[in-house]
């Protein structure tokens, strides 16, 4: 697809889905099916839904604890919804459900070990045939460390998250996160693309010669390798992470191929673009692609008004108002590719779309929004890639262990 002069890349759109939607009251609206959460039918109804509209890639979001009201603690509230599917599993059954559209799951690296979710997210990359991915979330929850028991997180509130203790734990989760993403690359890289030989007539079914171990000693993890799954269709699946200061801007510049952003106008895009690039070059990796996208919650409708009224009544069941880390944006599909084309040129390649009510919203960005920005030129009109990888411009990198 040819893109016009006024846009001379076209956008790459994601969606974030999450239960119902991303207003707390969400699970109230009509469309919201809220019996049918913990069926693998809904998942796999909004994820073709997204790729009808053609979208690179859905994320699933995910923890370790029940969803909270709270930034930092549980809650005991009974009227939001409350529970969910893990995120891995959720992706591997809508993949072969599906056929061009990635699926980019959400795992916490604070409790979790990079060997078992490297051969998870490898094992999705079969499945799905190359469309795997992977988002990297850190914890500072201490109802969630102890689920595990296994290291001490103080209690942080709204009135101790910006001290020294609150600031150095900070630093040391994103740190761990960084080896973190390492440990899961190397892994990847620990079977060569031709490990696998399958001989039967010389009764020869891999070269151990191209199994590697990747011998990785850090401050967090020690693994030797190598994995036990053969490297990945895209050999490295695409890792993403959401980022919002500047420690984690740090593990977006040096270890992920998306960082998802949450800028509230142009000039603040602008600003937080040049730190994640002054982070990309800083890692040494500045001539690498990095994407960054802008994260937006977004109400839909195609009267114009009728979007924050629908919010405002949405509030009132919720019993406040709804807020957000990412700008809340309420209108039309027009406005919103208004908003998206003025923020690409701040230096965004792309957007993570959170649907405000996923039974309303999804369907306004893939039937409302996506037709909007064709017309412009700033948007795909088929999918012209076979891999996650390819519909990002990402090339298929190549095995750090093997010899030429």
């Amino acid at each position: 697809m040819s893109a016009s002069p006024a846009h001379p890349s076209p956008l790459h759109l994601a969606v974030a889905l999450d239960g119902t939607g991303w207003h707390p009251a969400a699970w109230r609206e009509p469309q919201a099916r809220p019996r049918d959460l913990l069926t693998a039918g809904y998942w796999t109804d909004l994820v073709t839904e997204a790729e009808r509209g053609l979208l690179d890639f859905v994320t699933f979001e995910d923890g370790l604890a029940l969803q909270s009201s709270h930034r930092t603690e549980p809650d005991d509230r009974t009227d939001q919804v409350r529970g969910r599917l893990d995120a891995v599993l959720i992706a591997a059954r809508v993949a072969p459900l599906t056929r061009h559209i990635g699926l980019v799951p959400t795992v916490v690296a604070t409790h979790t070990e990079p060997f078992h979710v490297s051969k998870a997210i490898a094992t999705l990359d079969y499945v799905s045939t190359g469309r795997a991915g992977l988002r990297i979330r850190v914890s500072r929850r201490r109802h969630e460390a102890e689920h595990f028991g296994r290291r001490a997180i103080p209690r942080l509130d709204a009135g101790n998250l910006d001290t020294p203790a609150a600031r150095e734990l900070t630093a040391d989760l994103f740190a761990e996160a960084a080896d973190y993403v390492e440990v899961v690359r190397r892994l990847w890289d620990s079977w060569e693309d031709d490990a696998e030989i399958r001989d039967v007539a010389t009764g020869r079914f891999i070269d151990r010669d191209k199994l590697h171990y990747i011998d990785f000693e850090g401050r967090h993890f020690s693994v030797k390798g190598p994995s036990i799954t053969p490297r990945p269709p895209q050999g490295q699946p695409v890792i993403t992470a959401l980022a919002h200061q500047g420690v984690p801007y740090r593990l977006v510049g040096g270890s992920t191929d998306i960082g998802y952003v949450t800028p509230h106008g142009t000039r603040q895009a602008e600003t937080i673009v040049a730190e994640i690039r002054a982070a990309q070059a800083a890692a040494g990796r500045a001539d690498e692609p990095l994407h960054v996208f802008g994260d937006l919650v977004v109400f839909l409708d195609d009267e114009p008004g009728a979007a924050a009224s629908r919010r405002e009544r949405l509030d009132g069941l919720a019993g406040y108002p709804y807020t957000s880390d990412a700008k809340v944006f309420t209108g039309t599909p027009g406005h919103l590719a208004d908003l998206l084309l003025e923020w690409q040129r701040a230096g965004l390649s792309g957007f993570r779309l959170r649907p405000g009510v996923i039974g309303h919203d999804l369907e306004a960005i893939t039937r409302g929004l996506v037709p909007e920005l064709q017309r412009r030129g700033a948007f795909r009109t088929t999918y012209e890639a076979d891999t996650l990888r390819g519909l990002l411009g990402l090339a298929r990198p190549a095995n750090r262990y093997a010899t030429v």
